[in-house]
């Protein structure tokens, strides 16, 4: 049988380790705080998503989730974002920041491992509400991340990708010091053809185009076995 200890109030308290520490990591930047997705905040990017995520005439996704009925839009988000945290394994993992300004909810950032621990690679991707582009955030959530997995994860490179018609995320790319890695041709909407430029930065790029600030990070140590380091 399971041992317990008793607090101070005679409560019960478990012995065993947290089984999601990924709910206390935070990283902090000069004007974002990034936190693993729960289901409170999904509801609030589930929102977010309804006021819009880019010109209904383009499609910067690989999947055109953003088509959806509206009627299924939010329950589609919360639940790809259910699957992906509920599929999390230490050589398969992919953990997704909700990146809030002033507490509310903007937009997404995720970082992917697969076989972290021998690769030492990483991929990005992320999104924000239209009304919050054009504002640097882009910029400064992928830089999160980015020294989350360089300085602290000890990742050797990351890689992302953009479409060729998708300037915005290209810039940031180049940015944070990312260099071309060929291309791709793909279907991102039924009989639409679209080329996918592939994108790496490696740690010394990183370290060449990094901001000025520091990332600040909480409850990393407890996760480390979840992300196989």
């Amino acid at each position: 049988m399971a041992r317990t200890a008793r607090s101070r109030d005679d409560q019960p308290v478990s012995t065993h380790p947290d089984p999601w520490p990924l709910r206390h990591l935070v990283l902090r930047t000069p004007r974002l705080e990034l936190r693993p997705d729960d289901d409170a905040g999904l509801l609030e990017l589930a929102a977010v998503a309804y006021q819009g995520v880019h010109p209904p005439e383009q499609m910067p996704f690989g999947q055109p989730w953003t088509d959806a009925d509206p009627a299924d839009l939010g329950r589609n988000t919360v639940q790809f974002f259910w699957g992906l945290r509920a599929a999390l394994r230490p050589d398969a993992w992919s953990v997704h920041f909700l990146i809030r300004v002033d507490g509310r909810v903007i937009g997404i950032q995720g970082l992917k491992g697969d076989d972290f621990a021998v690769t030492r690679e990483v991929h990005t991707g992320s999104w924000l509400g239209q009304r919050h582009q054009g504002r640097g955030y882009g910029t400064e959530m992928r830089a999160a991340v980015l020294a989350l997995a360089f300085d602290h994860l000890g990742a050797e490179q990351a890689r992302s990708g953009a479409f060729t018609d998708n300037p915005a995320s290209a810039g940031v790319s180049r940015k944070l010091g990312y260099q071309p890695d060929g291309t791709r041709t793909t279907v991102r909407r039924p009989g639409e053809r679209a080329t996918e430029a592939r994108l790496l930065v490696r740690r010394a790029d990183f370290d060449a185009h990094r901001p000025e600030w520091t990332l600040q990070v909480e409850g990393l140590d407890a996760c480390r076995p979840l992300l196989g380091v």
